[in-house]
């Protein structure tokens, strides 16, 4: 009886909260969600009716089974995987020394990490491209320090890396410093030397734990980044995710739009598992 009257109670709190909320927030909420849901509903829709006058799943049947599939995603995750590991290695360090240490440099670093806004996609692929298309020398001598990244599979899939880590940049910088506004970074640090840690072992063990909610989130948005990046993927000529779904939509209509749906459908997935795995570790975090 106890627990229903709990129930009921709080039953009623939520929908008192319900209505006290502003009709117009209400409508801008609605509206904003069928601006998402409507394209989302039309693609699926338009996925399951391959066969005429029947839905049925055999689009994404079809678009599953292509061995190419398999490929270019499992490839994409790879570069997924490995972007967001160096963009954590680079960004996280630096965020952390600007909070402690810099922060006057703050207006500049949140300057450089909003310039994939103003840079296009295709001056970065061109920019690589030319830079790196050719060996890199010694300054007046003939030496060769380097041969042409482009030349070589692994120097191509460096390159993209790097693409992607500056494309995901602002995402995954602001997702770092959101997260690092919730910790107190000077007493953590403090804490930490007093018991004889060095800067590695803060970073790794302090820090990092500190702010795993904030990577998630700016790793699932890097994540998804690169496995729908056309541009650096096409003009690197690697064999990505984001070309093959552009390549597949030229000739067939119904596969790209399943996969397109069950890339979506993949990224809710990751975003409920950080909700799961994460619920309330940000505010937890910020009262230690």
């Amino acid at each position: 009886m106890a627990s229903e009257k709990i129930r009921k109670v709080a039953a009623m709190n939520i929908l008192a909260r319900i209505r006290r909320i502003p009709f117009w927030s209400w409508f801008w909420f609605i509206l904003g969600a069928l601006y998402f849901l409507l394209p989302l509903y039309a693609t699926l829709n338009f996925s399951l009716r391959m066969e005429r006058d029947v839905i049925g799943f055999k689009a994404y049947i079809r678009a599953f089974e292509d061995p190419d599939f398999l490929k270019t995603f499992l490839y994409s995750n790879v570069l997924a995987l490995f972007t967001i590991i160096a963009s954590i290695i680079l960004i996280v360090p630096t965020a952390y020394w600007i909070r402690l240490r810099l922060p006057e440099a703050r207006r500049i670093v949140e300057f450089i990490t909003l310039l994939p806004f103003v840079v296009p996609a295709i001056i970065l692929v061109f920019g690589l491209i030319r830079i790196y298309s050719s060996p890199i020398k010694i300054p007046f001598t003939d030496i060769k320090l380097l041969q042409p990244l482009t030349t070589f599979e692994v120097g191509t899939d460096i390159l993209i890396v790097a693409g992607y880590m500056v494309l995901g940049l602002p995402y995954m910088y602001r997702s770092v410093d959101t997260g690092m506004r919730t910790v107190d970074v000077r007493t953590l640090t403090e804490a930490a030397q007093s018991l004889g840690a060095g800067w590695f072992t803060i970073i790794v063990r302090v820090i990092l734990p500190n702010i795993r909610a904030a990577l998630l989130s700016g790793a699932l948005l890097t994540f998804a980044i690169v496995v729908g990046e056309v541009t650096l993927a096409s003009f690197l000529g690697v064999p990505a995710f984001g070309p093959y779904l552009f390549l597949l939509g030229q000739h067939r209509a119904y596969e790209p739009a399943a996969l397109s749906f069950a890339s979506f459908l993949l990224t809710w997935v990751a975003m409920g598992l950080i909700q799961l795995f994460t619920g309330g570790q940000g505010q937890a975090a910020g009262t230690h």
